[in-house]
């Protein structure tokens, strides 16, 4: 069996292309579309990650207002930052690059972004929305994946979902998204970890593994049925290499998987995209 790849790199060019229209619309409008960046430290992962949606937002016409504080900013200079974001009314929606250095309470810096620039659609008011199925911006990497099943056409409607990971960013909220009777989703939802005893039992009654661990090759061949499909949202660096959550093997054995580079992550980037674009319609 020879897997189709699920290209969301792709996939994620043609959304920025939609998107950069809708930027050129609102800028014809007078309203430019700004989103706000706090970066605390030096974490090289973090800051290439930010370096990256900088130069997205270039592609699109999006503004980018970016912080960069030292790793020794304390509590009330990172709350600081979110209230002048905030109080902008150029910025839109605010990104809070996450790990924060130890000692700074997470929770709070992000409670104190205001829900309408929540661009990562994590904030405890936006999850409540995504719990009662109303409208608001949805987690990017959930979202992203929901995206990316769609277009490539793998069945997920009343079929079984086997998520590994439980984690805010991923695990928990897609859970939420693809049991909501709404298209691409309506699955039956099975949520693992690695404190399961015989995941592989569950995993292989699954229609649609999605793996956020970020555990190296933790999804083996043995432990999907043929046909499945797999996707790659955990990932471990070693040194400069990034590491998947699905082993080499599996691609022998399902129907689609996403590349080690290129699935997930650009999809990722370009929904929080959309939702510093949608922050800026929703403006009044």
């Amino acid at each position: 069996m020879t897997a189709q790849l699920l290209d969301g790199e792709r996939l994620a060019q043609r959304i920025k292309m939609e998107l950069a229209e809708r930027v050129g619309r609102l800028t014809t409008n007078g309203r430019t579309p700004g989103l706000g960046t706090l970066l605390v430290g030096e974490n090289p992962s973090s800051a290439r990650y930010v370096e990256m949606k900088v130069e997205e937002c270039k592609e699109i016409g999006v503004r980018s207002f970016d912080v960069h504080l030292p790793s020794t900013a304390t509590q009330e200079e990172i709350e600081a930052v979110v209230d002048q974001f905030n109080a902008n009314p150029d910025v839109h929606s605010i990104l809070v690059q996450l790990p924060l250095p130890d000692g700074i309470d997470e929770e709070q810096v992000l409670f104190r972004v205001n829900p309408a620039k929540d661009v990562d659609g994590l904030h405890p008011t936006n999850l409540g929305r995504l719990v009662m199925g109303a409208p608001g911006p949805l987690p990017c990497t959930p979202a992203g994946i929901v995206e990316l099943l769609a277009e490539y056409e793998v069945p997920v409607e009343g079929k079984h979902v086997v998520i590994i990971g439980r984690g805010l960013t991923i695990g928990r909220p897609l859970a939420l998204l693809m049991a909501m009777r709404r298209p691409n989703c309506n699955a039956a939802v099975t949520v693992v970890h690695t404190g399961v005893e015989d995941m592989a039992a569950l995993t292989r009654t699954a229609d649609v593994i999605v793996s956020a661990a970020g555990v190296p090759g933790i999804v083996t061949a043995d432990m999907v049925r043929p046909g499945a499909a797999v996707v790659g949202a955990g990932t471990t660096f070693a040194g400069k290499r990034l590491l998947s959550d699905i082993a080499d093997d599996v691609v022998e054995k399902v129907a689609w998987i996403t590349p080690r580079l290129g699935g997930v992550g650009p999809m990722t980037r370009a929904m929080l995209l959309r939702n510093a674009v949608l922050a800026a319609e929703k403006v009044r």
